[in-house]
């Protein structure tokens, strides 16, 4: 069982930044991927970015040259850098865990951007 925790979020005004931090339970060296997601009101979680341990990371087009999502394997990190908010990046975002017997993911945390 991998617990993810996710903080960070909150409310900020359009264009600023946010960063998000997602705790996991397990060692990361064990974790070929892991991802960010998010779900705004009404809508399907959508996928802002993946991180693999090894290769280049992918971002959502929407978020691609304002996000940066990074990890420290020693640490047991992960983390989203988002700049230039807009009101549209508002939603609860979830971290991701991908392991050979499925997915895990954290409870979210709330990212509102006011207009």
């Amino acid at each position: 069982q991998v617990r993810l925790v996710e903080s960070g979020g909150g409310l900020v005004q359009t264009g600023g930044s946010l960063r998000l931090s997602c705790a996991v339970s397990q060692s990361l060296f064990s974790i070929d991927t892991m991802g960010w997601y998010r779900q705004a009101p009404g809508k399907q979680r959508e996928l802002v970015a993946t991180i693999p341990r090894w290769g280049s990371r992918i971002y959502a087009d929407s978020v691609e040259g304002r996000f940066t999502a990074s990890r420290d394997n020693a640490k047991n990190t992960v983390w989203l850098q988002m700049n230039s908010l807009m009101p549209e990046d508002t939603g609860v975002y979830f971290c991701n865990a991908k392991l050979t017997e499925g997915d895990y993911w954290g409870q979210g945390t709330q990212v509102t951007v006011s207009s």
